[in-house]
């Protein structure tokens, strides 16, 4: 990824659309409606073939644009946004999100409280398919957290928005369908120029980032006053409705995440359960999904890659295993910010990690 020299309050938004036109107006719309911090839009469509880029066309001169000729899968599709934007910040969204007053704003002023902090989430409450609001307001997301077992689960998830998950606080990651990424971060934790890994096509590449991102010394703020909504098509237990396709890439993606960022103090912590979890996996793919049995002939094409990228990470790893085996849990799991003396720069970081 070329430097280029940014404006550090400028965000680039960065939207990925494949058969979107049920949501993709609404959600530029939105982002448009964002006031207090200088934006550009950049969509990337993966081959719609919905009409999403005839509504995409009606943006002109507001948004810029790339057409695809082929879905090339959300990863890939990302990373060209992102390369195309040249904001200090890079606002991963979604076209089934709709934001809320001063969404960016407030993600980019809680940026500003701690310069290893690479990653700002918000408070992501549910919607439905057509963008209208629940009778009780839900939980979509407040941030992502790991299991013992290897799954990872957004906090709160269909829980009421009653007044929990109120306080800014550090968390493992974000969802990527309302992320907020600092670039320099992007610059530092990509590997051979990709920010999301296009072997997972689609699927657990947010996690993945998450992962490696507190690998190499950076932290992730939740802030609970920058509301969203999003639409939530793949939920947990709910398989059968999701296409055998993305099936059979989250099963290639949890090996791929471990095989990438798995540490040697984390293993020995979590190896039962993830053990018990993968005979299930493997049993159900076995027994009851036959159709993700490719993930496996897929994981191991990718097997040298994601190697090469393993040695990559832990070259340059910059927190001992204590501090990352301390967010693997089985409950939702956050940590208290940090006092700005607290805070060090990601050079004395990687100095103490040794």
């Amino acid at each position: 990824m070329p430097n280029r020299k940014l404006d550090q309050d400028h965000v680039s938004v960065t939207i990925v659309t494949y058969n979107s036109r049920r949501y993709i107006r609404a959600c530029l719309e939105a982002v448009l409606r964002q006031e207090g911090i200088p934006l550009e839009i950049v969509v990337v469509d993966n081959a719609s073939t919905d009409g999403t880029p005839e509504i995409l066309a009606d943006f002109d001169g507001r948004i810029r644009t790339i057409l695809n000729s082929r879905n090339l899968g959300f990863a890939a599709a990302q990373n060209q946004a992102i390369e195309a934007g040249s904001g200090a910040w890079v606002l991963a969204l979604n076209p089934d999100a709709l934001l809320g007053h001063g969404f960016i704003r407030k993600l980019v002023e809680t940026g500003r409280l701690d310069r290893r902090a690479g990653t700002i989430c918000g408070r992501l409450l549910s919607i439905g398919p057509d963008f209208e609001l629940p009778a009780t307001p839900r939980i979509d997301s407040t941030g992502i957290y790991f299991t013992p077992d290897m799954r990872h689960f957004d906090r709160g998830w269909h829980e009421p928005d009653n007044g929990c998950y109120r306080q800014v606080e550090y968390v493992f990651g974000a969802t990527a369908a309302a992320a907020l990424y600092r670039r320099e971060m992007i610059r530092d934790i990509s590997i051979e120029g990709e920010f999301f890994d296009i072997d997972f096509f689609s699927y657990r590449e947010d996690a993945d980032v998450a992962w490696r991102a507190q690998l190499l010394g950076w932290r992730c703020i939740y802030n609970p006053d920058a509301v969203a909504w999003h639409v939530r098509s793949v939920v947990p237990g709910n398989r059968r409705s999701v296409p055998a396709v993305l099936n059979m890439h989250s099963v290639k993606n949890r090996f791929l995440l471990r095989i990438k960022n798995t540490t040697p103090g984390v293993f020995r912590r979590c190896w039962l359960p993830m053990a018990t979890r993968d005979l299930l996996v493997i049993g159900g793919c076995l027994v009851l999904e036959q159709r993700s049995l490719a993930a496996f002939w897929r994981l191991a094409g990718c097997l040298p890659r994601a190697l090469r990228r393993r040695r990559a990470i832990m070259a340059r790893r910059r927190v001992t295993d204590d501090a990352l085996a301390a967010w693997f849990n089985p409950h939702p799991s956050a940590q208290p910010l940090l006092r700005a003396v607290d805070i060090l720069p990601i050079p004395a970081v990687e100095e103490a990690a040794r």
